[in-house]
C-alpha cells in the first residue's frame, strides 16, 4: 500500500526577467509505506525541490501530492525533515533541540524528557545530552537532527542530502547508523543523494531523475538483502546496479550539457 503518492507533479518558478522555467514536468511516484526509497539524478534536476513540495514548504505548479490518502497543502509533524545543514538551535542543548518539536506541540515536560532521552541513546550520543550544537562535530550535530525529527513522530522522513557535507568516513558511519535506526523504527523514508554508493546502501529503490526538466526516468528495485553490511558494496549484483545508474546520471547529464551549449 502506497504511503506517499506523488501524482503527475509539475513545478514551475517565474524568473526575475520574465517568463518562467520549468523545475518539475510530470512526476508521478509512490513511495510505501515504510519503505526507503531514494531520488538520485544530475545536478540541477530538482531533486530538493520535489523533497520540498511533498514537505509542504511549496505547492506545486499542477499535479498533487497525497499522504495516506489525504493531500499535503503545508508543513505538519507528519513529515520531518533532515536537511544538509544541521537546522539546530545553537542556543539550546541536544536534549531541547530534540524535545524543541514536542514542546510546540504541546507534549508534558516528563514525556518530552522520556521520548529525548531514547532517541539519543538511539542515535548514539547518550552523555551529551546537556552539550551545545558548537561542542560537536559535525557527523553528532546530524545525529541531534535525525533524533530531533524522529522524536516527533512522523509518518514519513524527508532526507535531503543529509550527509553530503561530512567526510567519507563519517558518512559512512552515518550510513549505517540510519539503517540501524530505520531497523528499529521502520519510518517511510524519502531520501535525496548525488551519491549512487549511498543511494544503492540505503534504498529499497532508486529513482532515478532526467535533466531538467526534472521526471521520473528509471525507477530501480535493489534486490540486495538486509541487513546490509558495507561488504554489499563490492558484491555482483552492488555493481550492476550501480553501472546501470552511472550510465543513466551520465546520460543526462551530457543532454544537460548539450542543451546549455550555445
Amino acid at each position: 500500500m502506497a504511503s506517499l503518492v506523488i501524482d503527475d507533479v509539475s513545478m514551475r518558478f517565474a524568473l526575475r526577467r520574465g517568463g518562467e522555467v520549468t523545475a518539475l514536468e510530470h512526476i508521478c511516484l509512490e513511495v510505501a509505506d515504510r519503505e526507503f526509497s531514494v531520488i538520485v539524478g544530475p545536478s540541477g534536476c530538482g531533486k530538493s525541490t520535489l523533497l520540498r513540495l511533498v514537505a509542504g514548504l511549496e505547492q506545486p505548479s499542477a499535479g498533487m501530492i497525497r499522504l495516506d490518502g489525504q493531500p499535503i497543502t503545508g508543513p505538519s509533524r507528519d513529515r520531518g525533515m533532515v536537511f544538509q545543514s544541521y537546522t539546530l538551535f545553537p542556543w539550546l542543548t541536544v536534549r531541547r533541540n530534540v524535545e524543541f518539536g514536542l514542546r510546540i506541540a504541546g507534549v508534558s515536560a516528563a514525556e518530552r524528557a522520556e521520548i529525548a532521552a531514547h532517541f539519543i541513546e538511539q542515535v548514539g550520543l547518550k552523555g551529551f545530552e546537556d552539550a551545545y550544537p558548537a561542542q560537536l562535530s559535525g557527523g553528532m550535530r546530524q545525529r541531534v537532527a535525525l533524533a530531533r525529527a524522529l522524536a516527533n513522530d512522523p509518518k514519513v522522513l524527508l532526507m535531503d542530502e543529509p550527509f553530503g557535507a561530512l567526510d567519507s568516513q563519517t558518512r559512512a558511519l552515518m550510513q549505517e547508523l540510519l539503517l540501524d535506526v530505520w531497523e528499529h523504527n521502520h519510518k517511510t523514508v524519502l531520501f535525496i543523494t548525488h551519491d549512487i554508493d549511498e543511494a544503492l546502501f540505503l534504498g529499497d529503490r532508486v529513482h532515478v531523475m532526467t535533466a531538467r526538466p526534472g521526471r521520473i526516468r528509471e525507477e530501480i528495485p535493489v534486490d540486495i538483502p538486509r541487513p546490509r553490511t558495507f561488504d554489499v558494496l563490492t558484491s555482483p549484483a552492488f555493481t550492476a546496479l550501480k553501472r546501470s545508474i552511472l550510465a543513466h546520471i551520465r546520460e543526462e547529464a551530457m543532454r544537460a550539457v548539450e542543451a546549455a551549449a550555445p
